[in-house]
Parts: structure tokens; C-alpha cells; sequence
């Protein structure tokens, strides 16, 4: 499947069909979570802070697996100088960016009751923290070379370097002392019943939501490059 979406313009036909689809049901995905999240009961400790949960983890969740598919995308590109892969590893870096921050946001709100504090130099928040930051240092990459194979270059060097604080920040509350609370999602019991729906319902918005945007970030990218070649083109 991927060998064949590499052909660019398989890729923008399937891409024309494939992100308006994915965008309805995230929108679907996205209401429903909304609504089940509204409607379930305060926690007993939390009260109704609890509904941050419904953002701030498919946040946390989806901005990591961003910066995987971005990182896969930039070893692609570097590796068989794929100019797809690039353009896929380009167009992904802004969505990670504007989730992680929401990310970082949405976290802060909901550690400001429980902690006493908006920020703390926890292992998990300053590990999240460096990730939104790879992100940034990837764009500012991107922005600072002229030559856009040296940028693509560079950047996908720098994707990759990255990708090694994905596992840190995962395992950081393992590792570390940490007021963050471990692994809720997918530990048995730890997740109170009524909460799991519009968690998930959420996750899966974000991942179908991304991949929408994803693919037309990309169909973007690919006729941005077209119209740059023409114009070299047309300049000789």
C-alpha cells in the first residue's frame, strides 16, 4: 500500500477521496466524545476537572504518534531521497506542533487544581516539553535553509534525533520520580468505566482528524513543489 501511494499521483487520487472521509468521521468521533464526555459524573476527587482527561491525553497520545509518523517520514526521505517523503514529513510538523501545545495547555489547566502549581520540571511535562520543542526546531530548519533539498535534509537528520525522547517521554514516570500519574489509558483498572468512552471516542478523532489534515497538508506540499518547478522552468 505505501509502495503504491508513493507514485504521486496515486496518492493525490486517493488522497482526494481518503481526507474528506477521514475528516467526517473524526468530526462524528469528535461530537460524540463531546457529548458522552458532558454527560458522565464528576470524579470524587477531581470533580469536574476530570473532563480535561477527555482532551489533554489524545493530546499527549496523538502529538507523540505525530512526531513518529514524521520521524518515519524524514527516514524515508533520507534514506531514498523520496521527495513524497519529505513532502509528508514537512506537512506533518505543523500538526504535531499545534496538538503537542494543546498538549502542554490542557495539562497545565488540569495541573493547576492538582498540583497547586500551572507548571512543574516534572521528568513526563519537561520530556513533553522537548518534544513540542523538536517540533519547533524542525520547522525553524525548515524556514532557515533556502535550498529545500539541504532543508529537507538537515531537518530529517534532526527528526530523527528526536525521535529518540519519544520513548523517554513514555516511560519517563517509570523511570523517574514523578508527580504525573503513570499509565491510565490501557492499565487494567485504573480508568473508571464511565470515563473510558469519550477518551477513546477522542483519541480516535485526533488520529482520524490528523490523518485528514495530514493528507491534504501533503496534497498542498506536492503542488506547492509542481509550481516551484515550473517556475524554475520557465525562468531558464
Amino acid at each position: 500500500m505505501i509502495t503504491w501511494l508513493a507514485n504521486p499521483q496515486r496518492f493525490l487520487a486517493f488522497s482526494r477521496v481518503a481526507a474528506p472521509i477521514l475528516g467526517v468521521i473524526a468530526a462524528v468521533l469528535a461530537a460524540a466524545a463531546l457529548w458522552t464526555g458532558w454527560s458522565v459524573p464528576d470524579d470524587y476527587q477531581q470533580g469536574s476537572t476530570i473532563r480535561l482527561l477527555f482532551i489533554h491525553v489524545p493530546c499527549a497520545i496523538t502529538g507523540m504518534f505525530i512526531y513518529a509518523c514524521l520521524a518515519v517520514s524524514a527516514f524515508f526521505g533520507l534514506v531514498f531521497r523520496h521527495s513524497l517523503a519529505d513532502a509528508a514529513a514537512r506537512a506533518a510538523a505543523p500538526l504535531g506542533a499545534a496538538v503537542t501545545f494543546l498538549g502542554l495547555v490542557t495539562g497545565s489547566f488540569w495541573g493547576r487544581p492538582m498540583w497547586g502549581a500551572w507548571w512543574v520540571w516534572d521528568a513526563r511535562l519537561t520530556s513533553f516539553l522537548i518534544l513540542f520543542l523538536f517540533y519547533v526546531g524542525y520547522m525553524a530548519l525548515q524556514a532557515a535553509i533556502d535550498d529545500e533539498t539541504k532543508a529537507d535534509r538537515a531537518s530529517g537528520i534532526w527528526a530523527l534525533v528526536g525521535a529518540v525522547n519519544l520513548p523517554i517521554v513514555y516511560y519517563s514516570v517509570q523511570w523517574w520520580n514523578s508527580l504525573h500519574q503513570g499509565e491510565t489509558l490501557f492499565a487494567a483498572g485504573k480508568l473508571a468505566a464511565p470515563y473510558a468512552p469519550p477518551v477513546f471516542l477522542m483519541l480516535g478523532a485526533f488520529y482520524l482528524g490528523f490523518g485528514a489534515l495530514w493528507l491534504v497538508r501533503i496534497r498542498g506540499e506536492i503542488w506547492r513543489r509542481r509550481a516551484q518547478a515550473l517556475a524554475v522552468q520557465g525562468a531558464r
